[in-house]
């Protein structure tokens, strides 16, 4: 079933956003076992997202053959796990974050690949620079020596109206080509996850972070 949920996804973004760009499928992880993951990878997957440090360093040899991505919140003090081992970290959200990945970053003389996140929907539940702010996070992260700004990050609320989910799309669209208009570092804009991938994708997103959609439902560990 992975196989062929993968497959399917590949073919479906193949030709690439109205944007003519090419669609970068990332597999989100979490709670994923490696058989499952090396199953996703066989299939021809080549970029792997996890959302959790711990998760990340428990797999991290268990799984071969993909890019490594940090796609969820990321503490501070879990920042060394990740060092020299990530492709690309979607989650700068603050500038904390930032000064704890510069100087563990330039301890290890090392460059990280790193996504600011946009809070797409101004959710209190969800961290991330506002999209008034976005313009002027980037300025200043821009300035950290050991961080390399590759693109912007958002997830977009649950709504069921597509209108105002759009718009919130081409809002943080609307940035990312005015930030890529004077950085050529710049190349991607990481939105859409398996329940609204294709509008994020018809928007403008040239990334997306699907889990159910390749894996099946999640099964989460059971609690007492």
């Amino acid at each position: 079933m992975i196989a062929e949920n993968v497959k399917k996804i590949l073919s479906e973004i193949s030709g690439g956003n109205p944007f003519g760009e090419k669609i970068t499928l990332v597999a989100a992880t979490k709670t994923r076992t490696p058989d499952e993951i090396n199953e996703a990878i066989a299939a021809g997957v080549n970029d792997i997202g996890e959302n959790k440090v711990q998760e990340f360093t428990e797999k991290y040899d268990a799984v071969r053959g993909a890019n490594r991505h940090f796609i969820g919140h990321l503490q501070t003090n879990k920042v060394k796990y990740l060092i020299g081992k990530t492709y690309l970290i979607h989650s700068l959200d603050r500038m904390e974050l930032a000064d704890e990945l510069q100087k563990r970053a330039e301890k290890a003389d090392w460059v990280c690949d790193a996504l600011i996140e946009i809070n797409m929907g101004s959710e209190l539940s969800k961290s991330g620079f506002s999209v008034e702010e976005a313009y002027d996070a980037y300025r200043a992260l821009k300035k950290y020596p050991n961080i390399r700004l590759k693109g912007l990050m958002g997830m977009l609320p649950i709504s069921e109206n597509c209108e105002y989910l759009r718009s919130l799309c081409l809002s943080v669209r609307k940035i990312y080509d005015k930030i890529r208009e004077k950085d050529d570092l710049f190349e991607h804009l990481s939105m859409g996850m398996s329940q609204d991938w294709r509008l994020c994708v018809e928007c403008g997103s040239n990334m997306i972070r699907l889990g159910t959609t390749l894996f099946g439902p999640r099964n989460y560990p059971q609690t007492l």
